[in-house]
């Protein structure tokens, strides 16, 4: 079950800015976060924000859940790569509802006729005579509602962690735990909890819960989220679903902490559906399997599913840092910290280019790359430590070799959580490793010294840790003729 192909809606289209390129990831990932031209819509006195990315032939509105920020969806890699992939196959309309994000502040969370009136003001305001609308989570119920009340706007809808009707599930087992973590997430708001509930595969993340909480502050106040969360418990779609009439996918994960089985009776209640059960645990829609559910959707958008680029990898990865980074910064004063950084940055660029190694992100004083292979990993850590000396410096590295997630310019999954920890174990010019490495480089002549066997923190399992012995035969880079040689 898909949309009819023969109506697709004409309009105008609106024109991107050019990328200019920057100097760092981080730079790359700031401003895809701000290339995309925010507007507003406006609803009686209330200015409602939202965007529009891609140029597909149909439009796919977003209506996101309980709380958004048009800014920070795009500052994250996993929820970035989720809408440029959606805007890939489509003309992709995204909003921050009232009182949430970048829209305007309200007093009272808004009625469900009101988020209707708003979502129409958006689709008007974005040239869109009718669109398939996606609501994700809380979102969903309001796409139930708008297709039933206006099915001359309404394409089609797909529905993403959906409830009909939270109340009448209230008293069930899973919902009554389920409704304690969110009573939790919402008395600590700004803490980084939703991740407990909506993300549990990344809990034990600390990078993670500090994006979360930085999240949770920007898209909602405290009131607001536990306003709308009241909201939310009121919602009833049962009626207006066995109204719609136009074709419907509903998505849900198997393990989700919103019960499936709702899901499934929304689904039945909509005479023009199709349900999809998908593995996860996850309801965070970015987290997980993405690809499939974005291959669905495609699939009902377009009525054909492309074969999607690689989305893993087996990397070897580097982290390093400066050691003793902040009571240096503050000896030296913010001048002369800068001037030092930029030498150092200088000196780890070179040395990365010399060794193949390709740079994924800044943080600090701190770099992550990526090398084919860990022995060309392991020479260029050897070669940073040994140049930066130079500085009156000394950094540590860690080098860990695994299956990485691929997002845009970005890498995830357990991989670069285990690398950057084995870095935070080594001392002052110290490379560690992990044992998979000194595996994967036996023969090559790399000695390496036991550390011992360690736990991880947020890693399941234990790990073995090696140091890379000072004179081991490396390769030295002649620069100008491009060439290697082995010396000690």
């Amino acid at each position: 079950m898909g949309i009819d192909a023969e109506h697709v809606p004409t309009r105008q289209r609106r024109a991107h800015l050019p990328r200019e390129p920057h100097s760092s990831r981080e730079d790359q990932r700031l401003e895809e976060a701000e290339r995309h031209e925010t507007f507003y819509a406006k609803t009686g006195d209330v200015h409602i924000a939202y965007r529009v990315v891609g140029d597909g032939p149909r439009d796919l509105v977003h209506v996101p859940g309980w709380a958004s920020h048009l800014d920070l969806d795009w500052s994250f890699p996993r929820y970035a790569h989720l809408l440029n992939r959606l805007a890939s196959f489509s003309r992709l309309i995204v909003f921050d509802k009232r009182g949430t994000g970048l829209s305007d502040p309200v007093a009272n969370p808004p009625t469900p006729e009101e988020r209707m009136d708003d979502l129409r003001a958006v689709m008007d305001a974005a040239g869109s005579e009718r669109a398939i609308l996606f609501g994700e989570c809380e979102g969903a119920p309001l796409c139930v509602l708008f297709a039933a009340t206006h099915p001359e706007r309404s394409e089609g809808l797909v529905l993403y962690g959906a409830m009909p009707s939270v109340g009448g599930d209230s008293q069930t087992p899973r919902w009554v735990d389920t409704n304690r973590q969110l009573e939790e997430a919402v008395t600590d708001w700004g803490q980084g909890r939703m991740v407990d509930v909506f993300a549990p595969s990344a809990a034990g993340s600390d990078r993670v819960r500090r994006s979360m909480a930085a999240y949770e502050r920007a898209s909602a106040s405290p009131a607001m989220a536990r306003a709308l969360l009241e909201s939310l418990r009121d919602i009833d779609v049962t009626s207006a679903a066995r109204s719609v009439d136009v074709p419907t996918l509903v998505l849900h994960r198997r393990d989700d902490v919103v019960p499936i089985e709702p899901a499934r009776r929304l689904a039945a209640l909509i005479q023009e559906s199709r349900f999809v059960e998908l593995d996860g645990t996850d309801h965070t829609l970015s987290l997980g399997d993405t690809e499939t559910v974005v291959g669905e959707i495609e699939q009902f958008v377009t009525g054909a599913r492309r074969r999607p680029p690689p989305t893993r990898a087996l990397l070897t990865l580097l982290f390093t840092d400066i050691v003793g980074s902040t009571k240096l910064a503050a000896e030296l004063g913010d001048a002369s910290w800068r001037e030092l950084l930029a030498e150092h940055n200088r000196i780890v660029r070179l040395r990365l280019a010399d060794h193949q190694g390709r740079e994924l992100n800044t943080t600090g004083d701190g770099f992550l790359a990526t090398f084919d292979g860990p022995a060309r990993a392991i020479w260029c850590a050897r070669a940073i430590a040994d140049a930066v000396r130079e500085l009156d410096i000394e950094v540590r590295a860690g080098i860990h070799t695994g299956e990485a997630e691929l997002l845009e310019d970005d890498i995830g999954g357990i991989a670069v959580h285990i690398g950057a920890r084995v870095m935070a174990l080594a001392g002052p010019s110290e490379v560690l490793v992990t044992s998979t490495v000194r595996d994967l480089v036996a023969g090559s002549g790399i000695a390496f010294e036991d550390r011992g066997v360690y736990e991880l923190k947020g890693v399941p399992g234990e790990w073995r840790v090696l140091a890379v012995a000072m004179d081991f035969a490396r390769p030295l880079v002649d620069a100008a003729a491009g060439s290697t040689s082995l010396a000690r």
